[in-house]
């Protein structure tokens, strides 16, 4: 079992400190029911080849936390790569049972590993992860996200939890709070995170403890992709 963040894209002790130049696409990949296989395209944009190693992971997420565990039902092809300059890689994501009744999520961990014998920069061994969401839906596509907000306190500050009771995932980005008075509070300007289909997720906010938030807080956010304003009510 793994405990990652939403979106890792980590330096890690031990890996190769000259793989920074590997390019992903798409950064988000979908399995409809009728489908079986998908694509993903690792490009060499750098001037040493690159050796990777990808896998499949089931995601689930507990709290503040995302949960990953080796998937059985999912597989990428190759699991291994050598990627040259230049050149770009094409991995197969394939569906290896019959689609489910409710949207399944999983991670691909795309890592750049060290070659065997090969030099290390600076005496220094660094490793890429790469974390790319896959969501397969089933045949009959399930009702959308429906979220419920909670802004309150608890230590060591202000925590932000959605629930999400709906049938398929949300991803929520470009977070803003908004104050009675119009002050306003920008949490994230680009993607803050996902909450799966029957989870809740919680953050711990990019806050000062001490920040005085009104009791009627209006949040501006991105969910999958389009714009809502929700009134919220902060909890202290």
């Amino acid at each position: 079992m793994e405990y990652l963040a939403p979106f890792l894209l980590a330096l890690i002790a031990s890996g190769s400190a000259v793989a920074a130049s590997l390019q992903i696409s798409p950064v988000s990949l979908v399995l409809r029911g009728e489908q079986t296989a998908t694509v993903l395209h690792l490009r060499n944009a750098g001037e040493e080849p690159v050796y990777g190693q990808v896998r499949v992971f089931k995601w689930d997420q507990r709290g503040s936390e995302d949960v990953l565990e080796p998937a059985q039902e999912v597989a990428a092809s190759p699991p291994l790569v050598q990627v040259a300059p230049g050149e770009t890689q094409l991995i197969r994501v394939i569906r290896l049972g019959a689609s489910a009744p409710a949207e399944q999520t999983y991670r691909l961990l795309i890592d750049e590993i060290t070659r065997e014998g090969q030099a290390q920069a600076g005496g220094v061994d660094f490793r890429l992860r790469y974390s790319i969401p896959l969501f397969m839906l089933p045949e009959r596509e399930p009702g959308p996200a429906q979220l419920e907000w909670r802004l309150f306190r608890r230590e060591p500050g202000w925590m932000l939890a959605i629930a999400n009771s709906g049938g398929m995932h949300a991803q929520i980005g470009s977070v803003k709070f908004v104050a009675p008075a119009g002050a306003e509070h920008e949490i994230s300007k680009g993607l803050f995170g996902y909450v799966l289909p029957g989870r809740t997720r919680e953050w711990l906010l990019p806050l000062p403890p001490e920040t005085p938030l009104a009791a009627d807080v209006r949040i501006d956010a991105q969910v999958n992709g389009k714009p809502q304003s929700i009134a919220v009510r902060a909890a202290r």
